[in-house]
């Protein structure tokens, strides 16, 4: 390859391609945004639709929901389906999955990720990329590191002692790399340590390949570079998206004026560097390209098929969390509002998010769907089945608008009535139905859950709360539908006996909240976040603006590894934690509340018992495991999920009371037994030494509980690590 070929193929040609080498018969790479769906054209040199008829997607649920499903088989089956639909749309890179961790409710781009749990992460990445890989198409997982806010995205510097950093925020990167074998990564738009995450060294060189020994390419978010020297010497591969002084209108070859373009080419053609970096990342860009594009056994995948549908539709049903389902009513025995029963003639749907399209908004995930069923569509068909009336009324206007990059829904949301004038028809609606269906939540406008932005405040947004109280006073048989990638403030959950949480689960949403509502597929979901009753119960928040948004663009992580159930589990303390960590103070006060609902935690319409955990050990590897008994003890066949937690008795170090290690989904039909083992391994007794910079397995006594959600610890056994 001649000079000016190596530097050609390390920088977009276009948005979304980087260009191959003609002369020797190399072809490019074609990217697509995703990662809940394949992204609509764009023209060459715009984020303006480029006007195809053919381009429509299927949108699978956000990763949120993927990640709520606690079900590796529903991940393979997700990376596989979606892998699928690139393919046949001839693209060779899907930007995602992205497995940023959970740091605050506030951040507008948690729907994109897998929650707060490093263990819950790492598991459920793994099997999307040998998903989407067995394609012959690239994930490029991102955003590498601590993406943990849209708000400064671009400018914020993060710091964070090591201890954090190796055992929070990059245990799901290092499965994608070392277990997944993900063909590329994205970098992050933020600073980490005073260097931009795109040409970080010790992110990209020191980490991800040294420590890591990732073989794939390096690739830049859009616009995350800024420096061609640091792009150079620091671990970038290929260069997306920047907004240099050559992309002005006009320019027919704005694209070489990328940092690592004819920037690049200059400093090598006026010795100023060698060509040992690029070479470097030639081979890297190549390797990916062979994966890809001349992959000759990639087959031809497939497009909105109904496979995919049905996939989309089962995520989506086992990754909907129910949340709570109390008995109401005068009868007896009392019966809980879900499943509703084919006793139940009149039902009333109240709430813009009842027939909000999802699918379009939200930043760079915004989907151009072929179809997208509404809840208010899904129960409508459901209901008719029982030969049920289905009343539809607004509730509440939120937003009215469906646009994003040209991708518009059609919808007209526009009501010109007063919140009170709202809010008195649906009361007087209310009073005439069987039951209530209240679906509300987020959506993807700004400051929503939406790229760029965060969340402004902790409670739902356009006067819901309000609402909700007054339909609890109206009618008790009230189940209330949450549509959200975050947590959110409950003010109203002593007075609301059904809760469901529903996340934005694209083409199929409809269907699958009907399933579950109707009682025809069981609630098996469980939470990857915790949800705290107010904004200052999670300590991301409980240090002022220095640990979030940041002061002068510099945030720094002062909870340490206290995030999420692991800050939870401190609730009842009555002195702050403190300790030193790189050369730092830390002072961690317990949290005032209990969580509203815990990590992991789900109901189901059936009932499960959790006995009999013993220790085994297999006589051919030698290696010891852990075996429970579970029981489905209802009525029904259901889906239990078992999660496993290491708590130390004593430590030489501060440490978690118990963290997540393991988990396993189990599907029992009713009366039947399973027992379940898990392998005992010695990470999972590790915590992180700075100074050592080395995982440090601490001797001592564990108690390892199993339970179903980590507040909900239903047995234990204990463990000596000698």
């Amino acid at each position: 390859m001649t000079l000016s070929e190596k530097i050609a193929i390390i920088h977009a040609q276009s948005k979304f391609s980087s260009p191959g080498v003609a002369r020797l018969g190399i072809p490019g790479l074609w990217c697509t945004d995703g990662p809940h769906g394949i992204r609509a054209e764009v023209k060459w040199d715009e984020w303006d639709q480029a006007g195809w008829t053919n381009d429509s997607c299927m949108a699978f649920p956000t990763l949120t929901c993927l990640a709520a499903t606690w079900n590796t088989e529903m991940s393979l089956l997700y990376g596989r389906s979606i892998g699928e639909e690139a393919l046949y749309r001839n693209k060779q890179v899907l930007l995602g999955p992205g497995v940023n961790i959970y740091r605050t409710p506030l951040n507008g781009r948690n729907f994109e990720y897998m929650g707060e749990d490093p263990c819950l992460s790492a598991t459920m990445v793994v099997p999307y990329i040998r998903g989407v890989q067995q394609n012959g198409v690239a994930t490029c997982v991102k955003h590498f590191a601590l993406n943990n806010q849209e708000d400064g995205r671009h400018v914020v510097n993060v710091t964070l002692t090591d201890r954090a950093l190796y055992e929070i925020y990059l245990p799901a990167f290092k499965a994608a790399v070392q277990q997944g074998g993900s063909w590329s990564i994205m970098g992050a738009y933020n600073r980490i340590w005073g260097q931009y995450a795109c040409h970080n060294h010790r992110l990209l060189v020191d980490i991800l390949r040294g420590e890591w020994g990732f073989d794939g390419a390096v690739i830049s978010d859009w616009g995350g570079v800024s420096n061609t020297d640091e792009a150079i010497r620091n671990g970038l591969d290929l260069e997306f998206g920047s907004w240099t002084d050559g992309l002005t209108e006009g320019r027919s070859n704005s694209y070489d004026y990328y940092y690592l373009a004819n920037p690049y080419l200059k400093k090598i053609q006026n010795g100023e560097v060698g060509t040992q970096e690029l070479d470097d990342k030639v081979r890297n860009v190549l390797r990916l390209i062979f994966r890809t594009s001349m992959n000759p056994n990639k087959g031809f995948g497939s497009l909105c098929s109904d496979a995919h549908a049905k996939a989309a539709r089962e995520i989506a049903g086992e990754g909907i969390v129910l949340l709570k389902n109390d008995a109401v009513g005068k009868k007896k025995p009392a019966q809980p509002v879900l499943p509703i029963t084919a006793d139940k003639r009149t039902i009333l749907v109240v709430g813009e998010n009842a027939i909000k399209q999802m699918t379009v908004g939200g930043g760079s995930s915004s989907l151009k769907a072929k179809y997208e069923i509404s809840p208010l569509q899904g129960i409508r068909e459901r209901a008719a089945l029982n030969n049920a009336e289905v009343r539809y009324v607004r509730g509440y206007v939120g937003d009215i608008g469906g646009e994003y990059n040209g991708v518009t829904t059609g919808q007209d949301l526009r009501d010109n009535r007063t919140p009170a004038q709202l809010t008195e028809e649906a009361v007087n609606a209310a009073k005439e139905a069987d039951v209530v269906l209240f679906i509300g939540g987020l959506n993807k406008a700004d400051h929503q859950d939406s790229e760029s932005y965060d969340r402004l405040q902790y409670n739902l947004p356009y006067g819901q709360d309000e609402l909700i109280g007054a339909l609890s006073k109206a009618n008790k048989n009230l189940a209330v539908v949450i549509l959200s990638g975050n947590a959110y403030a409950m003010p109203w959950l002593k007075e609301v006996p059904a809760l469901v949480q529903a996340w934005f689960n694209g083409s199929e949403t409809g269907h699958a909240l009907a399933d579950i509502l109707f009682g025809d597929v069981n609630p098996s979901g469980h939470l990857p976040f915790t949800i705290m009753p107010a904004l200052e119960d999670y300590p991301a928040h409980q240090y002022g603006a220095e640990a979030y948004p940041g002061v002068n663009n510099e945030v720094e992580y002062k909870e340490d590894i206290f995030v999420g159930y692991r800050y939870a589990d401190l609730y009842g303390q009555k002195k702050p934690l403190r300790y030193t960590a790189d050369g730092r103070e830390f002072s961690i006060n317990p949290p005032k509340h209990k969580p509203l609902f815990a990590f992991g935690h789900g109901l189901s319409y059936t009932t499960f018992e959790v006995s009999n955990i013993r220790f085994q050990k297999s006589f051919i590897t030698g290696k010891n495991s852990v075996a429970v008994s579970i029981a489905n003890t209802g009525n029904r066949q259901g889906k239990e999920v078992l999660q496993l937690y290491v708590a130390p008795r004593k430590s030489g170090v501060v440490r978690p009371k118990k963290e997540l290690k393991q988990f396993c989904k189990v599907e029992l039909e009713p009366g039947q037994k399973a027992g379940v083992s898990f392998e005992l391994k010695d990470d999972m007794f590790c915590y992180f030494d700075a100074e050592k910079h080395e995982w440090v397995l601490d001797k001592g006594t564990y108690d390892i509980y199993i339970g179903t959600s980590s507040a909900n610890p239903e047995t234990k056994i204990e463990y000596t690590v000698k």
